[in-house]
């Protein structure tokens, strides 16, 4: 499994904490180091079975910036909202795990970190 990780996050370093109290074996990636390309984003989307407005960060400043709140929330402005969080990574909800199953999870609890470790 992958954990996409901002380590300043207060909820990312919680995250870690449970997957090394359950001894499970991933990857970290500092995702605002590591900028995940437009493709990575849709199969994350897809195997989080969300949309990118799901998932943006939408009090960050680049968001207020770029004006995302007024922004369309369908099919037609999907590849739009996916290339502003491949330019912009910090509007990308953290952290995101990939579970081993092929599915993924914003990991914002305990209960979703377990959740991902049971798949």
């Amino acid at each position: 499994m992958e954990i996409w990780i901002n380590p300043a996050c207060s909820k990312c370093r919680s995250a870690i904490s449970v997957l090394d109290a359950e001894g499970a074996q991933y990857t970290v990636r500092r995702y605002l180091e590591d900028v995940p390309a437009e493709d990575e984003i849709r199969e994350v989307l897809e195997r989080l079975g969300l949309e990118p407005w799901d998932i943006t960060r939408t009090q960050e400043a680049a968001a207020k910036e770029l004006g995302l709140k007024e922004w369309p929330r369908d099919a037609g402005a999907r590849d739009r909202w996916i290339a502003a969080l491949a330019a912009h990574p910090k509007l990308i909800q953290r952290p995101i795990i990939t579970a081993d199953d092929g599915t993924a999870v914003v990991a914002r609890t305990e209960d979703a970190v377990r959740d991902a470790l049971s798949r």
